[in-house]
């Protein structure tokens, strides 16, 4: 268990918090602020505790320069009207200088100040000794919150907690607890759905997950590469060259451990990559040459929902088909739909599956999404994220 902002006495305390505040911007407006929401809760109770806090995040991929146009001046801006309170924005293109240092310093119970752009200074993700001991020095505990970039080993995620004590706020609690459990302690039997694209990228979660779930069900992009791998002709669909040994290599495996390994029996094809293309269904084993598969079909959907309609526990990380275009996105919905009505603990694995069920505006019927879509698919990995590896032990 790590220790949470709960196991500390605030008081007369500055928490210098990691958030991911790397929002989308349109100019200077936040077109989605849910990264931003995500942190109230850790930042309102470290303010009713009577701690003074000093928030850091990126925002982008200004390249260690200072960018304007990757400021976090909007996010000041939008935490104060979310917190009904001033969120005082020190800008400086250094990040950490005289001027912050004295901000941070005059900091009262209950104030809140952001810093700019820690990817404005190349050292944040060299992880520099220099630039974390800055970082350190604007408070008195580290607090991180920043799931969605725990597996960067950064200044501002893991060298900070070189020189003052690191705690977890309340959304890297939860992600720790729901992720975690649903993959160290699952209720049974469990079920994981593996979408996306390639299969060589989730290679390793697949080898991982196949020793602890009872069900794996494949869709997305990466089904051809399976259906490949078992000699199906997959007409124009997207195909993994480098994937077609691992997939054939996965099908044994799953065999081997007894686990039900679902593969698509229909798919969804059409002549191109458009959303006004003519498509039609075909059994899985019988695409035509000149079309391509976009997404699962009817009867997969039913299959799939039969084996998830069984499960207690159920993880998902990828969608079953291009489902931001409308005319291919029925699989990923009626999929989104089948966990929304379900009986068990359904955890979204960030990344594109979060956006799918947000777009379906199923989001409130899961039990957990992910806010990180690359720190979730390492730590269904089984891989240690640096970021939560130096928040301390209770």
């Amino acid at each position: 268990m790590k220790k949470t902002v709960k196991d500390l006495n605030w008081s007369g305390k500055t928490a210098v918090m990691r958030c991911d505040f790397n929002v989308p911007l349109d100019g200077d407006r936040i077109t989605d602020d849910i990264r931003i929401q995500a942190a109230l809760p850790t930042i309102r109770y470290l303010i009713e505790n009577g701690a003074a806090i000093v928030l850091m995040s990126h925002l982008g991929r200004p390249k260690g320069e200072p960018k304007p146009e990757f400021s976090l001046a909007p996010v000041a801006n939008r935490l104060s009207e979310l917190l009904g309170r001033e969120v005082k924005f020190v800008a400086s293109d250094a990040v950490v200088d005289d001027e912050v240092r004295a901000a941070a310093k005059a900091l009262k119970a209950g104030d809140v100040m952001l810093i700019e752009n820690v990817r404005y200074r190349k050292e944040e993700e060299k992880n520099d000794p220099g630039f974390a001991k800055d970082l350190s020095e604007l408070g008195d505990v580290f607090v991180q919150e920043a799931f969605g970039t725990s597996h960067r080993a950064h200044a501002s995620t893991t060298g900070i907690a070189d020189y003052i004590p690191a705690v977890s706020g309340f959304l890297i609690e939860k992600e720790l607890k729901f992720l975690g459990e649903a993959v160290n302690n699952p209720q049974r039997p469990f079920a994981a759905i593996m979408g996306g694209a390639k299969v060589k990228d989730k290679i390793p979660v697949i080898t991982n997950l196949l020793d602890k779930v009872d069900i794996l069900i494949i869709g997305g992009g990466m089904a051809y590469t399976f259906f490949k791998a078992q000699g199906y002709s997959i007409g124009k669909s997207l195909l993994d060259e480098e994937g077609l040994e691992l997939a054939a290599d996965i099908l044994k495996k799953a065999e081997a451990k007894g686990v039900r390994f679902m593969l698509p029996v229909d798919v969804v094809a059409a002549d191109e990559f458009a959303n006004d293309s003519p498509h039609d269904v075909y059994p899985a084993d019988s695409i035509p040459d000149d079309r391509m598969g976009l997404d699962i079909g009817p009867e997969t959907v039913k299959l799939y929902g039969d084996a998830l309609r069984t499960a207690k526990t159920v993880v998902w990380n990828g969608p079953m088909g291009v489902f931001e275009m409308d005319t291919f996105a029925a699989g990923t919905k009626a999929i989104a739909e089948i966990l929304a009505e379900i009986d068990a603990v359904t955890v979204i694995g960030g990344g594109d599956s979060a956006a799918a069920v947000a777009k379906f505006g199923l989001a409130d019927k899961m039990t957990h999404i992910s806010t990180g879509g690359g720190a979730s698919l390492e730590f269904l990995e089984g891989r240690a994220l640096p970021g939560i590896e130096v928040i301390e032990d209770k």
